[in-house]
């Protein structure tokens, strides 16, 4: 049986007087791959936050590896788990080498320069992520996509078993999108790293996640294996959209349709 990774009791969040999330209580184990799903605004954003210790909880208790997470040190916290946000910040006047460089800082002492690891661990993850050719260049005259990719690197050279996603292939075209899903799978069946991703796609979360979490308005409707929480029903009642789900023949993955036209 897998390892408790992540164990949430009642927890609730606001900004100021609105309320975003509300009595969440989710158990997620080590090894796996999570996807959360829902509406824009139903709080997504905000479990993830809340998850990489960024925000803290207006009430209720959230655990890492059976520890509570607000008693971790940053450092501490930042050698075990990684997040990709939403929002792309590569820096300025940095290359796309120095940006991935950052992810190796929870790994040194202060002020000590990178050695061997450090710059195998970021060379290795540029090459992962296909922008080696990008080393160079200013992050500031990078595409959007381009962007998005190094912050992906960034986190891969952190090398944490946690990886937590925030829609890190929005601004990304089908072909990278999919190259990162199945790096990141592979990371997970291979070396036994948990994802947690946040993601927008109904038809790649089916794919590619082992157990959804579906959310809305602040509060989860259902959790459990993609297989049995990917249906018609949790769609209508999460999304209040009409969609019909069928079984790929040669993947044996959930694929979802939609009546666009209702």
């Amino acid at each position: 049986m897998s390892e408790s990774l992540y164990r949430m009791d009642g927890l609730c969040f606001a900004y100021g007087q609105t309320r975003v999330l509300h009595d969440i209580t989710l158990s997620l184990a080590e090894g796996r791959f999570y996807g959360i799903v829902g509406p824009n605004g139903c709080g997504k954003s905000t479990l993830l936050d809340l998850m990489a210790g960024i925000k803290r909880p207006e009430q209720g208790t959230i655990t890492f590896h059976e520890v509570p997470l607000a008693s971790y040190g940053k450092r501490d916290l930042a050698r075990r788990l990684a997040l990709v946000p939403q929002e792309v910040d590569c820096g300025f006047g940095y290359t796309v080498e120095e940006d991935v460089l950052m992810g190796r800082r929870p790994h040194r002492p202060r002020f000590a320069a990178p050695g061997d690891d450090d710059w195998a661990a970021v060379e290795g993850a540029m090459e992962k992520i296909g922008i080696l050719p990008l080393r160079h260049r200013q992050t500031t005259t990078l595409s959007g996509g381009q962007r998005q990719r190094t912050i992906v690197a960034r986190a891969l050279a952190q090398d944490t078993a946690v990886l937590l996603f925030d829609e890190a292939t929005s601004s990304l075209d089908i072909k990278y999108t999919l190259h990162i899903f199945n790096l990141v799978r592979r990371l997970v069946y291979d070396e036994g790293r948990t994802a947690i991703a946040v993601v927008h796609n109904l038809n790649l979360a089916a794919a590619y996640c082992d157990e959804l979490v579906f959310i809305k308005d602040g509060r989860v409707v259902c959790h459990g294996p993609s297989a049995e929480t990917m249906t018609a029903a949790n769609i209508a009642r999460v999304f209040d959209v009409a969609a019909q789900v069928s079984i790929d023949p040669y993947s044996n993955t959930r694929q979802v349709s939609f009546d666009y036209f209702r």
